[in-house]
């Protein structure tokens, strides 16, 4: 039982107990084939009998490679970024890295200081979800060059050329959504996200470019402010309601930059008694949305949307880190872009 175990709280207590010197037991913690095996086999059997844990971040500080990894993600509360966290961590147990988590809470200044933080504690190399603030980009040039950055989900200004990008391919999915939308029933609307990240741009090019081919126009709804507000579901809420009050379509369909904006049009749309009834093939309000957030289908009425390929991202974000941390040529460092398809998920919302 762990509780009859003599309590050791020091290196230099567990080298007495066990009579080696310190520096063995440091080489055996780093590997314990660099000490003979019969001081191995000692060290691991002394170790069965007494209560100690090795101090994590001292036995790696002067390590190359520490098995450590950072991620750096905007918001925690967000079950989008919670889901590519979990495949991330799925990915990083099967090649042996420990992850070290870090939220920026959507603050520039703080996501420079996440990096910081992560380097101080010898992480290998960081998966980033940047805020895409245009500030950041000389400080994630000058921390790169002794620290592997990959970007996951959105890109940072200025910087697509020379760092490792991994997500969707925006282009692909929207012209997914918006050939759908229009074959189904009204054209879409577009209610684009706050500027928090390049998905904005890309997302509100993308639906554009797609309805101008077909020869439709885009229209944009958007409000007066450029602030970058990650209270999506509030945002989607209240601009919808404010368009109802204001005479917009019973028969408009919205298409909505991403999940969280399209719960928020959800609400206001059920507020205003527009989903009380939904008959199959009727044309009637729409809502669709982007990303398959995982409480989508879980709405009244459950959103049309295209699901990003969350796994195969999180694990390409992993190869790309660990191949650039351990790079064994310097082909191996070099940046790439890895774009995942989206697929169209019908439910009762459009």
């Amino acid at each position: 039982m762990g509780g009859n175990k003599k309590r050791i709280n020091t290196m230099e207590q567990l080298s007495a107990e066990i009579g080696v010197s310190r520096a063995t037991l440091s080489k055996y913690f780093q590997d314990p084939s660099l000490v003979r095996k019969s001081t191995s086999k000692k060290i691991a059997d002394l170790l069965d009998t007494v209560d100690y844990i090795p101090n994590f971040f001292a036995r790696n500080m002067n390590r190359k490679q520490t098995g450590l990894f950072g991620v750096v993600l905007p918001h925690l509360n967000d079950l989008f970024y919670m889901t590519l966290l979990r495949e991330i961590e799925r990915r990083a147990e099967e090649l042996d890295f420990s992850v070290l988590i870090q939220n920026s809470h959507g603050d520039p200044e703080k996501e420079v200081r996440a990096i910081k933080n992560l380097r101080s504690m010898n992480a290998e190399g960081v998966i980033v979800a940047p805020i895409g603030a245009e500030e950041n980009t000389p400080s994630f040039k000058r921390i790169s060059s002794d620290l592997p950055l990959v970007f996951v989900d959105a890109k940072c200004p200025g910087l697509e050329k020379d760092f490792s990008f991994v997500g969707t391919d925006n282009s692909q999915s929207m012209k997914l959504m918006v050939d759908y939308l229009r074959r189904s029933g009204t054209p879409p609307k577009y209610l684009t996200m706050p500027p928090v990240n390049s998905n904005s741009r890309e997302r509100e090019q993308a639906y554009r470019s797609r309805m101008n081919e077909v020869g439709l126009t885009p229209e944009v709804i958007r409000t007066s402010s450029e602030e970058p507000v990650w209270d999506f579901e509030s945002h989607g809420y209240e601009i919808v309601r404010d368009l109802l009050d204001r005479g917009l379509s019973k028969d408009a369909t919205i298409l909505c930059a991403n999940d969280r904006l399209a719960m928020g049009a959800l609400r206001a749309a059920n507020e205003a008694g527009l989903f009380n009834e939904i008959n199959e093939g009727a044309l009637g309000f729409r809502v669709a949305g982007h990303d398959d957030h995982p409480l989508s289908q879980y709405m009244w009425p459950s959103m049309t949307t295209v699901s990003q390929d969350v796994h195969r991202i999180g694990r390409a974000a992993v190869d790309c880190v660990s191949r650039q941390a351990r790079a064994a040529t310097e082909t191996d460092k070099l940046p790439v872009d890895r774009l995942f398809p989206a697929q169209l998920c019908i439910r009762n919302s459009a």
